[in-house]
């Protein structure tokens, strides 16, 4: 049995936490403080579900089956193929690697921009400098455990402590009522906001980053991977709360002193205000970056790998390289019209991915039945496409009427009781064509 070190260990955890936490990640935290108020521990609850236990559960069974491509195989091999490509182009180049760049400048750098400075100069300017780092980082992915595991994740965690130390020392505190959707359902709106996060298709990204890192370090067997990813994702996991109940606890001690706006960068651009004052919008500024550049890597790092796979002729490398500079470009020419695009795809594919997921973990109990998979996949798949297409203002007309009938549908949640359903019939059917099996099989007397 191979044993890793606790330091390697925990570089790996640091690098997989990392990877996980990008701008979102340090939005939507403070803004969920800041609408649940009094409500924010039920709330934070079932934001931490979504949120963290998801994502490290789908870092876990990418790992188990050794590839998503491999997972989404278990539907068909045709559905694997076009299942993988949109989760790795609309996570990917198509949405959330432009969006690594242009988040954290339009949240924490564009603000503090002089009056009548050019925003498309200081965006290309940024940009730039951000993907020539993050394509240099990618390039050589078996370094990443030391360069982000050693450097960037101490250094970011470093910097969110010292912003939740100091506020609790010199922050302005007073506590508002919750909003009306935590007044009775904090812990369901908690668990809706953490599934925004959309870690769920990343960790789908990531658990083979982390199955490759580990067998770099000498991790060879299938068992001690999975070993180590289950405790690194364990790790990561408790990393992940903690900073998430940190940012969450600063929404909420906030939440009676700063206007609600419409996302959590205005609740921590206010905070670092009013702690550090004009200065805090540097750290702001390298605290949105550290976060974003971490994330980015790990992207074009996962998604060259595959299609370094898919694309034998193509090397890891030049695919590394035309991932970054496509990414650069959509960033900084039309990333509003890619998110128009990508996001309802990413509405369409995600809960597809959460099915696949827990189907993966449960996957001796379901061991022998062959409709599972397709069917609760190809269940989900209808409903959620439909959401997506409502998205987009499609018009639908009574099939739209039709599924706004199930249960937490306006919420994108209406798969859900669509995917119990599936997976029920799928076990009575299995159980049906065996019982008709076995009575062909007995002898005649």
């Amino acid at each position: 049995m191979m044993q890793l070190k606790k330091g390697k260990l925990l570089l790996v955890s640091f690098m997989l936490f990392s990877l996980f936490f990008g701008a979102g990640n340090l939005i939507f935290p403070p803004f969920l403080g800041q609408n649940a108020g009094e409500q924010m521990p039920l709330a934070l609850l079932g934001f931490l579900i979504t949120a963290v236990v998801l994502p490290v559960m789908g870092v876990v069974v990418v790992a188990k089956y050794n590839g998503l491509d491999r997972l989404a195989g278990k539907v068909s091999p045709k559905f694997a193929m076009v299942f993988t490509v949109l989760i790795y182009v609309s996570i990917g180049p198509g949405l959330g690697i432009p969006r690594a760049a242009s988040v954290p400048f339009e949240m924490a750098i564009a603000p503090y921009l002089p009056e009548g400075a050019s925003f498309s100069m200081f965006m290309l300017l940024y940009s730039l400098v951000f993907f020539l780092i993050a394509g240099w980082l990618a390039l050589t992915p078996n370094k990443l455990v030391d360069r982000i595991g050693k450097v960037l994740t101490p250094s970011l965690l470093t910097l969110l402590t010292l912003l939740f130390v100091s506020f609790l020392f010199a922050g302005e505190t007073k506590v508002a009522p919750p909003q009306p959707a935590y007044q009775s359902g904090a812990l369901v709106t908690g668990f809706l906001e953490g599934y925004n996060t959309m870690d769920a298709i990343a960790a789908l990204n990531f658990g083979l980053v982390i199955a490759t890192t580990l067998r770099t370090l000498q991790v060879k067997e299938k068992k001690d991977v999975m070993r180590y990813t289950i405790r690194a994702g364990v790790i990561a996991g408790t990393i992940l709360s903690l900073i998430y109940g940190m940012l969450s606890f600063m929404g909420m001690q906030s939440s009676a002193v700063y206007e609600l706006q419409d996302n959590g960068a205005w609740t921590l651009r206010c905070i670092v205000h009013q702690i550090f004052g004009e200065p805090g919008a540097v750290l702001l500024a390298v605290i949105f970056t550290l976060a974003c550049l971490t994330t980015c890597v790990g992207l074009i790092t996962s998604i060259s790998q595959y299609f370094a796979t898919l694309l034998p002729k193509v090397s890891y490398r030049k695919l590394a390289l035309g991932i970054t500079a496509f990414s650069f470009l959509v960033c900084n020419q039309g990333l509003n019209t890619i998110l128009s695009i990508s996001v309802p795809v990413l509405n369409a594919v995600y809960p597809v991915a959460i099915v696949l997921i827990v189907m993966g973990l449960a996957g001796k109990y379901l061991e022998g039945n062959t409709l599972v998979f397709p069917l609760t996949a190809a269940a989900v798949a209808v409903v959620s496409v439909v959401y997506a297409l409502e998205q987009l203002k499609v018009p639908l007309g009574v099939v739209s009427d039709m599924f706004h009938l199930l249960p937490f549908y306006s919420y994108g949640m209406g798969w859900v009781t669509v995917a119990v359903a599936a997976v029920l019939v799928s076990l009575l059917v299995q159980k049906w064509m065996q019982a008709v099996k076995n009575r062909t099989e007995e002898p005649s007397v």
